[in-house]
């Protein structure tokens, strides 16, 4: 527990440092432009398409009555966007991480070495492609995972559970993988990731659970959805800096636990091995 949280006090730190937070600004770019142009193509015919599958469920039709006599009849215009939304920040989360793992671990990491560990060998023990794949395949499990969710995040506390622990098992998979991708043979990464996931996990979902935070932007309701484009930026800032600290916590843990790992091998060597005899006279 020490490790790791020596590893988290170091990550807070750097994510002051300027440098890196001129280096969030990269992810945020790109995914504010991809964000806006997915929404100059498709905002309008998904709330359209929304509306039509709401406006064939009998019992909704029912409920949104029933709020209209209320004097609530503004709720039923603004329902169909805020599913469009709620259903969209899944997706600029899953596309923040993708981007922090491919544009900023790779940097952050040798920023690690460079402070801390200058002397510590690179053994290639897997190169970007394998990097990238792995980094598909477990955001495609993920999202898969989600999408099956969906109808428990009807049970109120089952909604604040369950995208964390998915964002948080998402995390642990990609940047533990991309922090010991150049510098860990495939023997020491795989005897790393095995002897520290459980605490790699939790660490996952503190990150899942803090990169939650940021969707509370949008239970403004109504207002959210005047301050649209504003609080979408924001929020992808907030992811930025969620995963930037997630990748330098776990750079600091793993790249200190491999340095450990490498200064143990001769000394269990030496144990291992038995003392020569000496010659017969």
């Amino acid at each position: 527990m020490r490790a790791i949280f020596d590893a988290l006090a170091r990550a807070a730190g750097y994510c002051l440092h300027p440098r890196l937070m001129l280096w969030s600004l990269g992810p945020l770019l790109l995914g504010g432009v991809a964000l806006a142009l997915l929404g100059w193509l498709y905002w309008e015919s998904a709330v359209a398409g929304t509306r039509a599958v709401l406006d064939g469920w009998a019992l909704l039709q029912v409920l949104l009555g029933w709020l209209d006599r209320l004097g609530l009849q503004a709720f039923r215009s603004v329902l169909a966007p805020l599913i469009v939304v709620a259903l969209m920040v899944p997706l600029v989360v899953l596309g923040t991480l993708l981007l922090v793992a491919t544009m900023m671990t790779p940097a952050i990491v040798r920023q690690v070495l460079a402070r801390r560990f200058p002397d510590l060998q690179a053994r290639q023990g897997a190169g970007w492609m394998q990097c990238l794949g792995r980094t598909l395949v477990a955001a495609a499990l993920a999202l898969v995972v989600l999408v099956l969710s969906v109808p428990l995040w009807l049970v109120p506390p089952l909604v604040l559970l369950l995208p964390p622990l998915v964002w948080g098992w998402l995390t642990q998979q990609v940047l533990a993988f991309g922090v010991l991708a150049r510098h860990a043979s495939v023997e020491e990464r795989r005897l790393l990731l095995q002897r520290h996931r459980l605490q790699l996990l939790a660490m996952g979902v503190a990150c899942g659970f803090l990169g939650a935070a940021p969707s509370l932007i949008w239970a403004l309701g109504a207002m959210a959805l005047v301050l649209a484009p504003l609080l979408a930026l924001l929020s992808l800032w907030l992811y930025t800096l969620v995963f930037v600290f997630a990748a330098a916590w776990f750079a600091h843990f793993l790249l200190a636990e491999l340095q450990a790992l490498r200064a143990s091998v001769p000394i269990a060597a030496a144990v291992d091995t038995p003392r020569a005899l000496p010659a017969p006279p």
